[in-house]
């Protein structure tokens, strides 16, 4: 079982560059995927030009916490006036 550690070697001292061409990141998509989660970003070629990149997930969307944000929002801003003054005419006052 030589070939999955060679294939490591491989992947860990090519030209730092971090780019890899399509038919190669296709062959080596796990070896890849390995390197991402450890934190690298890799830019796939086709025909030497960029075109995708590979990158660590990032924290995802929480929809029910944005939800609560703008509940809570709405409650707090509720029997807030502006004193008689109209949004149109505050704006307006802004642009000048």
């Amino acid at each position: 079982m030589i070939w999955p550690y060679k294939l490591d070697y491989d992947l860990a001292y090519e030209d730092h560059k971090h780019e890899i061409g399509a038919f190669e990141a296709k062959n080596r998509l796990g070896a890849l995927l390995d390197r991402v989660e450890r934190g690298e970003e890799i830019v796939i070629t086709r025909r030497g030009k960029p075109v995708a990149k590979l990158v660590p997930v990032g924290p995802s969307f929480d929809r029910e916490s944005a939800r609560r944000a703008v509940a809570e929002l709405l409650e707090a801003s509720r029997g807030l006036t502006l004193g008689g003054l109209k949004i149109k005419d505050l704006i307006d006052e802004g642009r000048s």
